[in-house]
């Protein structure tokens, strides 16, 4: 592969071929890329504070298991919404494969909240604004995990639940208020379906011995 006249690549035209190898899906491509890079390149400065370079350095950071450069990555330099998606999914997933690591097993719903809550998306990527205009697959699975260990959870526990779901403490207490009539409501089917099931077991003995 030939070498990249990257010397005479202005800022501009860096971050687009960051962007176009990293839209491509090819990893590799990209980190040789960012590597060619001279140190003294003319806009060293501003190529430092690209947006579209500072995301590839953290992408190739974190699919090369450099999950502390990713870290300083993310935490020193601020990005726009466009990349808290991406940026978001990489943090947390570099923790969670870190817990997993030293715990040297898979990460429960409620191992990765505690992961979550000791490490918080830095407000570099993350603009602060809580999502609650819909409850995702992920938020209904540790409802339900807490669910299972205490379907009364006090108001303590609703803020943590809140802070790790993005809901508010009134939407986390109306699930559980909803979960627990929904399981009373399935608790007195079955007990009058199994009375039904007794009653017409004793007639049919009661026909039998007739």
């Amino acid at each position: 592969m030939f070498a990249l006249p990257t010397l005479n690549f202005t800022v501009s035209q860096v971050a687009a071929v960051c962007e176009t190898l990293e839209e491509s899906g090819d990893i590799e491509r990209l980190a040789r890329f960012l590597w060619s890079l001279p140190v003294a390149h003319p806009n060293i400065n501003e190529l430092n504070k690209n947006e579209a370079v500072l995301r590839a350095r953290a992408i190739v950071s974190y699919h090369s298991g450099n999950f502390r450069e990713m870290y300083s990555i993310l935490e020193h330099h601020k990005f726009t919404k466009d990349s808290h998606g991406k940026l978001q999914a990489m943090w947390l997933e570099a923790h969670y494969q870190e817990a997993e690591k030293l715990r040297g097993r898979p990460l429960g719903p409620v191992d990765k909240y505690r992961v979550r809550k000791k490490f918080p998306l830095p407000r570099t990527i993350w603009d602060g604004e809580q999502k609650t205009h819909c409850f995702k697959e992920r938020t209904r699975s540790l409802l339900r995990e807490w669910y299972l260990q205490d379907p009364y959870p006090n108001p303590t526990k609703k803020r943590e639940l809140a802070q790790a779901t993005g809901l508010t403490p009134t939407q986390v207490g109306n699930w559980f208020k909803n979960r627990r009539q929904r399981d009373r409501a399935a608790a007195a089917k079955n007990r009058s379906v199994i009375y039904c099931i007794k009653i017409s077991f004793k007639i049919l003995i009661i026909k039998q011995t007739t």
